[in-house]
């Protein structure tokens, strides 16, 4: 099991949990960043943050921080 900030270009994987909690954790949901859900890496800015990503039709914007929270298979 490894995060999302860990993803390569290109990579899909599905989502398995949340470490957060709280507020953020409500707007990772609110994302559709739902377990089971496929999510893709899209690409990556050129200083390596944020990170866009493909979840159900729409592509989100993710920091690494908040990245590192999202565990995927």
């Amino acid at each position: 099991m490894k995060n999302l900030a860990g993803m390569a270009e290109g990579e899909t994987a599905r989502v398995a949990g949340l470490l957060s909690a709280g507020p953020m954790r409500r707007r990772l949901l609110d994302l559709g960043l739902i377990k089971g859900t496929r999510v893709e890496c899209l690409q990556k800015s050129p200083a390596g943050d944020p990170v866009a990503y493909g979840v159900r039709g729409a592509v989100i914007a993710l920091r690494e921080e908040d990245a590192a929270k999202v565990l995927v298979i």
